[in-house]
């Protein structure tokens, strides 16, 4: 048996791992988008470390575009198998990739439309989307929903087994049972893991024990802010923006996770009387929809969300909250001189409605930009959060006079504690921690903190690096 490392391999995104089975069997682990700038991003999303003809199923761990991203693409490249989810998973995606493809279609006409006016007009320059909406639909065929804590046949010998993970709604961890020449082998992957006592969603539940497993490390070298913390924190923000320097205060959020826990947040303290008396947007199409099917998979809920239902039946919704879908309400919020609340979608200030606002509002001393999660270097976001003193954003160069806040408690992902405390039951039968989904200048020191918590062997793959599994 083969692991083969296809992305999400000494980095974030673009997560899909690749295992083959001595019968040639082969099963992909995710498979997620390269999110980012730059030409490297573009070259990564239009190869494959593999032939998609030749992938028997694919199983994704979660809805995240960075893990499920280019499962048009793989179909339209020949992929012909089933896809494995849970059911959350399914009803997120049926939007999220045609959100995803939209992006696509506007990024590179704006691609094309800069090529041609500066009269470059060599073949080789100008792109064509990875996918389009009409990819998603035959793709979304594909799909096979499954529940909770229940192994799922997938082939003779192989058997799939999905945990709430607690990262976002539907996300899973993922194991699987092989059984090759008469021995039952075990396999883990983790997804994102989720953190404990966190809003709306239950709290990770432990794989059971594999002989190798595939770990997120995202924060393997952080420890976040405890709740009670993280609410005092974000209303002192909150006041300074918007009533002392009477300016916007714009939470980049991602439309699927970050934007309902924000907004469920805030509802709490607009009913326990906290919340000042401001106007708040969500600006993204994509987390109206999302927060839509939130409400509609209460099986994913926490017991202390299904007890403020009691008392709430929307938790998703308060007074002073407005949900914008159209372009033009959009813009309209650029010409509210006001103070403000917009949460915007991508969390990363890379893509979607958020980089209007970036562009609109970065050059007023007056307002604020609160980060909320990881953010990959390479993009706005990650930039901002180093410090610059200026951005190019669409063709333009921008001063940074926002005042920049953040805040990584509000992240989906588990420390390095919780990842710790997650994984702590495979320290005796996993024979390697194989570590993904984490810069490698993170990944180094939570290797280095895994082994000093018990663990034998921690790899940290390289692109397209392919490991012999032996039992």
């Amino acid at each position: 048996m083969k692991i083969k490392f296809c992305g999400a391999a000494r980095n974030v995104t673009g997560s899909a791992h690749l295992i083959t089975l001595d019968d040639g069997y082969k099963i992909l682990l995710d498979c997620g988008l390269f999110q980012g700038k730059g030409k490297d991003v573009w070259e990564n999303n239009n190869k494959w470390f593999f032939k998609p003809s030749e992938v028997d199923c694919l199983i994704l761990s979660h809805a995240h575009i960075d893990h499920t991203g280019r499962v048009p693409q793989l179909v339209k490249d020949g992929f012909k198998g089933d896809i494995y989810c849970t059911h959350a998973t399914r009803s997120l995606c049926a939007i999220m990739l045609l959100d995803s493809a939209k992006i696509q279609e506007r990024d590179v006409e704006w691609h094309n439309n800069k090529i041609l006016k500066k009269k470059k007009k060599k073949k080789k320059k100008l792109r064509t989307p990875l996918y389009t909406s009409a990819d998603v639909p035959p793709a979304l065929q594909l799909y096979f929903g499954c529940g909770y804590d229940r192994w799922v046949r997938i082939k003779d010998g192989v058997e799939l087994l999905f945990k709430d993970m607690g990262h976002i709604l539907g996300s899973a961890s993922v194991t699987l049972k092989i059984t090759e020449n008469g021995k039952e082998r075990m396999i883990g992957f983790t997804g994102d893991i989720g953190r404990p006592e966190r809003p709306i969603l239950r709290d990770p539940n432990q794989l059971p024990e594999v002989d190798y497993l595939i770990c997120e490390s995202t924060y393997g070298d952080k420890e976040h802010e405890s709740p009670p913390e993280q609410v005092e924190t974000f209303l002192d923000i909150l006041t300074e923006a918007c009533l002392e320097k009477k300016g916007k205060l714009i939470i980049p959020a991602f439309s699927v996770g970050r934007t309902q826990e924000i907004v469920y947040m805030m509802d709490k303290l607009e009913n326990a009387g906290k919340l000042p008396k401001l106007p708040v947007f969500v600006d993204s199409p994509l987390a109206v929809n999302a927060t839509k099917i939130y409400g509609s998979h209460p099986e994913c809920f926490d017991d202390n969300l299904n007890e403020y239902l009691l008392t709430d039946d929307n938790p998703f919704g308060f007074n002073d909250l407005t949900y914008t879908r159209s372009v033009d309400e959009s813009k309209a919020l650029n010409d509210i001189k006001k103070p403000c609340v917009i949460v915007s979608s991508s969390g990363m200030m890379n893509a979607g409605r958020v980089k209007h606002h970036l562009f609109n509002n970065i050059d007023s001393e007056k307002n604020t930009f609160l980060i909320i999660g990881y953010c990959s270097p390479d993009t706005p976001g990650g930039m901002l959060k180093t410090g610059v003193k200026e951005l190019k954003l669409l063709g333009e160069i921008k001063e940074v006079k926002a005042t920049i806040k953040t805040m990584d408690s509000f992240s989906a992902h588990g420390d390095r504690k919780e990842m710790l405390e997650y994984i702590s039951n495979q320290k005796e039968s996993a024979k390697t921690v194989f570590l993904v989904h984490g810069e490698y200048d993170t990944q180094v020191p939570f290797s280095k903190y895994l082994k000093e918590n018990g663990f034998k062997d921690v790899e940290i793959p390289q692109p397209g690096q392919e490991f012999e599994l032996s039992f």
